[in-house]
């Protein structure tokens, strides 16, 4: 009878595990791996020729090289706040530790259109500093620094966010045992800190460039919608679906499509290099909870 039973649970449980994963590669199939695929449909749709066309035209290529100069410049600045922070939150306690951590998620709570607002109020003709920028001939509202800017400020949690687990999970051990060998602080960062974080730093790194390439919002209200000057490649997709040429939005959105699958491998990829990465953060992010509430 009790082997009966059992039998008769197992199989339920077996039967709940099959339909929970049908379940999800369901839904994975519907809203992840379909729209994907048609997104190279639509670009292949009119040939190889229009879609060699489409990727190749010179407003096309002008957003290509915009978003490949701002990322270049907000990931580099990211990285040495995100390494500054997270050494500052992992490794010392202060005052004012929690509101840090509180100010690095803002961008994660602000709505990017709103953000790309504050930059108007901010940096714009009417804004706190327009009258000094408009005097000094200095544009950053409509120009590339305040593409630069905007993407700098939705990005830069991600660095910071993927090495403070990391670090609170090495402790100060080996930073301590370093510099009581007579190490300075630079030598203890370079030889000790940086090799251990390497994985995570290059994994925040990975998702921070993805982000920033792709971002729409704050870049959108802060660019002016110039063509050939401050459109990034999200930007130019949106004003070719407008313009119903539909082939090029989607040749082009192909090209973002292809930025995720390359970020989805290298996220892989490191996870499987560095397998603790992902145990590392859950167990720093519970700890800066508990300590943190």
């Amino acid at each position: 009878m009790a082997a009966a039973d059992a039998r008769g649970r197992g199989g339920r449980f077996a039967a709940g595990r099959l339909l929970l994963i049908t379940a999800a590669l369901a839904f994975l199939t519907l809203f992840l791996a379909l729209p994907l695929l048609a997104v190279f449909v639509q670009a292949l749709a009119k040939g190889v020729t229009a879609y060699v066309a489409a990727v190749s035209d010179p407003m096309a290529w002008a957003a290509v090289k915009l978003t490949l100069l701002v990322a270049a410049v907000s990931v580099p600045c990211n990285l040495v706040f995100g390494v500054a922070a997270a050494w500052a939150i992992a490794k010392f306690d202060f005052r004012g530790k929690s509101a840090l951590i509180t100010l690095i998620d803002l961008p994660f709570a602000v709505s990017p259109v709103i953000a790309g607002l504050i930059f108007i109020l901010i940096f714009g003709t009417r804004g706190w500093f327009g009258g000094f920028l408009r005097v000094h001939h200095i544009r950053v509202v409509f120009a590339v620094p305040g593409i630069v800017l905007a993407t700098i400020f939705v990005t830069f949690p991600f660095i910071a966010r993927e090495l403070i687990p990391v670090m609170q999970s090495q402790g100060k051990d080996d930073e301590e045992t370093a510099l009581s060998l007579g190490a300075t602080g630079w030598q203890t960062f370079w030889r000790v800190t940086l090799p251990n974080i390497r994985w995570g730093l290059m994994y925040g790194v990975l998702l921070c460039n993805a982000r920033a390439m792709g971002e729409f919002g704050a870049v959108s209200v802060v660019s002016g919608h110039i063509r050939g000057l401050t459109n990034t490649m999200p930007l130019h997709v949106e004003i070719l679906y407008n313009e119903y040429n539909y082939t090029a939005a989607f040749a082009v959105a192909s090209l973002l499509a292809l930025l995720a699958l390359l970020t989805l491998a290298g996220k892989s990829f490191l996870e499987w290099r560095q397998p603790e990465l992902r145990h590392a953060r859950a167990q720093g992010g519970d700890r800066a909870r508990r300590k943190y509430p």
